[in-house]
């Protein structure tokens, strides 16, 4: 060998050649493999205490490790695998288990885990398959995990569950697998009958049998990737039962169904008694933060919404419950899931949920806002039936009828679970608890009288929870929250004389409101929003899905085999005296005193009432066609004289022909025959008209209003470099109805670059810089048909008369000395100064306070309005001098007290009285006390905007309803 090459002999590259040819000859594999073990053992057997002796600690963890590696590499390897055929013949495995067991040190147990693991993921040998494989990995599994072990770290607990996890895998896919790790001890050891029902009940006798998975039911309830391994892998287990009978019984008989009803209960009671609704001050909504809202105060007893820890536990509990869906998903054993549902209704349902509710009060500080939220959140995460059906029919005081037993099981599955039942029966007895009777005071009770509460939190949540329930469970609600009475047949449609009538006589009242903005591309959206929300509803499928044949006009049926459960909803409508009905209208003929958030949820559940295919509007929502009065002349052109014979095709049509003539006839519009709703959006659209003509500036203030709408929407979205143009006057800003999540609507093409930003718009910018508010959700359709839309000047008594003009209210006269209107460069220094006084003069009005207009005559619809305190003194030309006087008294007011800001603020005195009239928002009797109750201008102007989306949002609906179900009658 010459110099170059005994060189190159020592180098690492020779080196690191040498041992990849190590790694490709299986012989040199195996002799490696057979020296590593071997010292394994001779270092273990040499030891009196791995515990205590850190050296051979070391010195097994580096074997263990090598060992590890030699089989991973080789598994990657072609055939043959010398090195995992051996650690097969010799059960290599057994003393590894037993040098983990008994080691007490984290490093050892967790290089053993990774050892198994690899032995599992050859799939070789079928390890899984083999008893000595799957005793020595589970004695190593429990004994690891049990009670008298080493608290191991997060790493290794998560590849302890990922091991057993992935065991549950081959299980699933080969159920045969299941006989070695599941062994069912038929008679028992002879301790186990001397057991009393307590130990039997808490399956003392059971974990011996599978105690795998046990294994996974105590990582269940953690948080992370341990829990996800935990959960799933015992969901495979539990889809495993339906192919082996043996262990649906052991699963029966098990205490599964009582550990996972325990542990979602000690997570319901972890959840905080008292609760406050609240957003965090630097993410409350722009609808919100131009109100008068005001944080809520919490401590240590009343915790808020927003705080960290309360969302921690209940996303953690609201997962576990998601858990308890998953399982039912899973199972494929009618006896498992009655099993399940037994224990879900005495043990979490009967004990602790409707307790909760039957002892909440709005008085103590918030407990009923507590339970009604988490109640909401049940309903809302939860779409899997049994679970609904349980829920509610249990709430609701439904009565109870029994379910068909199956017998696919055979006897012994059914007779374990009436044992079990029986077992639950005996405990729940032995312990004193006498399950609560709903039968007493059901969730309806519940609901109304929290809707009749003066804690304006309290009826928030509660009318949150009634839209879930209309939203997602709406049959519950026909027979139990609703009054409502059965409608047979298309006499009761409205005509399309009168409907085209009402949806003009909305959007009259909804171009009474006033505003510049692009109202028709508005109304599209809604349009756009309300088809989804009404295709979307769980009632509607049987209406909107296509027949399948044409000469079968049946609806399809929706398979529905619950115990208890409601019927298929059948056409109904609900009732004028309806208890829930009128609730809502006495909260919302207060409409501009009510806090922004209660009237979102207000319009909500009107428009959740009347979204179902089945729920008729005449009546309650749109006049009756009973009270149908119509004038006796007729402007139309007379038909010609009928044809002589009555049995010929000319007289059919003739008849047909005056039919379709009748039903485009508008019946007479009179007050009496204004169903209470229509009458109360009368009220507050009149209402708005005397805010205008009390309020100085109002459509200046209104408009500006939307614009920063417009620019808390675009702050959290990027805007593209545009040259200064001069601002255009469509801007959409129309705030959403429907919830605080959605509570705005805006319009991206307008430009929101501007030459100096008013007062109100730099106040919004600074505020909610970053904010952002979600834009309105898409439609999937493509394209929906644009309606013809006509709107008169003026909402009166009378029939709102059609006109070509689109639906865009006119603007003032005069000149504008709104800041949030372009302003010509010319003598830029005056109209500095006026732009700062005119600021001025606007945070002062805004700042003022107002309550409900009063009127003098209440004939009809029209209504006179008297003053609101205000000094009218504008002019049509711009502003008089008392205005000029008053500019420059709120400027110096302004440079004294702190800029614009302070003047936002109310006065003290006026702050004062607010604070006195927080939580006086309705009496006992569901009144509202309106006499001492004022908020300000600010507050006013976005609750006439929510007024005015919501009268759009309405008119869509009715105009929606009429071609997607069929609703008017044009003969």
């Amino acid at each position: 060998m010459d110099f170059w090459s005994r060189l190159l002999a020592h180098t690492p590259l020779a080196s690191a050649s040498s041992r990849r040819d190590f790694a490709k000859d299986p012989a040199r594999r195996l002799h490696r493999f057979e020296k590593e073990y071997s010292q394994l053992l001779h270092i273990w057997r040499n030891s009196s205490s791995l515990a205590h002796d850190d050296e051979a600690a070391e010195q097994i963890e580096i074997r263990l490790q090598e060992l590890t590696n030699l089989l991973s590499d080789e598994s990657r390897r072609p055939l043959p695998h010398p090195c995992i055929a051996f650690a097969a013949a010799k059960q290599v495995y057994i003393p590894v288990a037993k040098i983990a067991t008994s080691s007490f040190n984290e490093w050892i147990v967790k290089e053993a885990v990774l050892f198994f693991a690899s032995l599992i993921e050859s799939e070789e040998e079928a390890f899984v398959e083999n008893d000595a494989f799957a005793v020595s990995l589970t004695n190593l599994l429990v004994r690891i995990t049990g009670t008298n072990s080493i608290r191991l770290s997060a790493d290794t607990e998560s590849r302890v569950v990922e091991l057993a996890f992935n065991i549950t895998t081959k299980i699933r896919l080969n159920p045969q697998i299941l006989n070695a790790w599941f062994k069912s001890q038929q008679n028992g050891p002879p301790t186990a009958k001397q057991l009393d029902d307590r130990e039997k009940f808490a399956g003392r006798t059971q974990k011996q049998d599978f105690p795998l998975f046990y294994l996974l039911v105590d990582y269940i309830h953690h948080e992370g990737k341990v829990g996800d391994f935990a959960r799933t892998g015992l969901l495979y287990i539990i889809e495993a039962a339906s192919s082996s009978v043996m262990l649906e019984q052991w699963i029966v008989e098990s205490d599964l169904s009582t550990l996972m009803a325990t542990g979602l209960g000690a997570l319901y009671s972890q959840l905080s008694r008292k609760l406050v609704i609240d957003h965090p001050p630097n993410e409350l909504p722009p609808i919100l933060a131009f109100s008068d809202y005001q944080h809520p105060k919490s401590n240590y007893e009343i915790v808020s919404s927003c705080s960290f820890e309360f969302q921690s536990h209940l996303d953690t509990f609201l997962s576990n419950l998601l858990f308890w869906q998953d399982v039912l998903n899973h199972c494929r054993s009618v006896e498992v899931k009655s099993t399940l549902l037994e224990h879900f209704q005495v043990i979490f349902l009967q004990q602790l949920l409707y307790p909760s509710l039957l002892e909440s009060s709005d008085v103590d500080g918030g407990s009923s806002v507590a339970v009604l939220t988490y109640l909401r959140r049940i309903l809302e995460s939860l779409d899997h039936p049994d679970m609904v059906n349980l829920i509610l029919h249990y709430l609701l005081g439904l009565p109870d009828i029994a379910g068909p037993v199956s017998a696919k099981s055979g006897d012994k599955v059914s007779a374990a679970r009436k044992r079990k039942s029986l077992d639950l029966a005996t405990m729940m007895a032995s312990k004193g608890e006498a399950a609560a009777d709903p039968l007493l005071f059901n969730l309806v009770d519940l609901i109304l009288a929290c809707l009749r509460s003066q804690n304006s939190q309290t009826v928030y949540v509660t009318l949150q929870l009634v839209s879930v329930i209309l939203k997602r469970h709406h049959r519950y609600a026909v027979i139990t929250l609703l009054y409502t009475e059965g409608v047979l047949g298309e006499s009761q449609h409205r005509t399309s004389g009168a409907h085209q009538q009402e949806v003009e006589y909305l959007m009259s009242l909804a171009g009474s409101v006033g505003g510049q903005d692009n109202f028709d591309e508005i109304y599209d959206n809604i349009l756009k929003d309300t088809l989804v929300r009404l295709e979307n509803h769980p009632c509607s499928i049987r209406l909107v899905t296509p027949r399948t044949s044409t000469h079968n006009h049946k609806l399809p049926e929706v398979p529905d085999g619950l115990p208890g459960a409601p019927r298929d909803v059948r056409s109904h409508t609900l009732h004028p005296s309806d208890p829930l009905l009128n609730i809502v209208l006495d909260r919302l003929e207060t409409f501009f005193l009510n806090p922004v958030d209660i009237n979102l949820a207000l319009t909500e559940t009107i428009f959740d009432l009347a979204v179902c295919g089945f729920m008729h509007l005449e009546g309650w929502f749109m006049r009756s066609p009973q009270t149908y009065e119509y004038d006796e002349e007729d402007d139309s052109p007379p038909l010609p004289d009928p044809p002589l014979d009555p049995d010929s095709q000319e007289y059919i049509e003739y008849k047909q022909m005056q039919s379709m003539r009748e039903s485009r006839r508008r019946p007479r519009w009179t007050q009496s025959s204004l169903p209470r709703l229509l009458k109360t959006l009368q009220t507050l659209c009149d209402q708005v008209v005397a805010y205008r003509e009390t309020v100085p500036r109002f459509d200046d203030l209104l408009q500006q209003r939307r614009e920063a709408f417009q620019i808390a929407d675009s702050a959290s979205q990027p805007l593209p470099l545009r040259t200064r143009t001069p601002v255009s006057q469509a801007s959409t800003a129309v705030a959403s109805t429907s919830t605080i999540d959605r509570p705005a609507a805006f319009d991206d093409s307008r430009n929101t670059s501007r030459e100096r930003p008013s007062g109100l718009e730099g106040f919004a910018q600074r505020i909610l810089s970053e904010l952002g508010t979600p834009t309105r959700s898409g439609s999937p359709r493509a394209h929906t048909k644009d309606p013809k839309r006509t709107i008169p000047d003026r909402a009166t008594s009378g029939p709102p008369a059609p006109t070509d003009t689109p639906l865009r209210p006119p603007t003032q006269a005069g000149r504008s000395f709104s800041p949030g209107r372009p302003i010509t460069p010319s003598a830029p220094d005056a109209f500095a100064s006026q732009t700062k006084a005119f600021q001025a003069i606007d945070q002062s009005i805004l700042a003022r306070r107002v309550g409900l207009p009063e009127f003098k005559n209440a004939k009809d619809s029209q209504l006179e309005p008297i003053s609101l305190s205000f000094d009218r003194q504008r002019t049509a030309g711009g502003v008089s001098a008392s205005d000029e006087k008053l500019a420059a008294d709120e400027e110096a007011k302004a440079e004294e007290g702190g800029g614009e800001d302070a003047l936002l603020a109310p006065s003290e005195d006026e702050q004062a009285d607010d604070d006195n009239n927080e939580g006086d928002d309705a009496h006992a009797d569901g009144g509202t006390p309106t006499e001492d109750k004022t908020v300000s201008v600010s507050h006013v102007l976005t609750n006439v905007i929510v007024l005015q989306s919501f009268l759009f949002e309405l008119a869509s609906l009715v105009q929606v309803r009429a071609g997607l179900f069929d609703e008017v009658r044009f003969a």
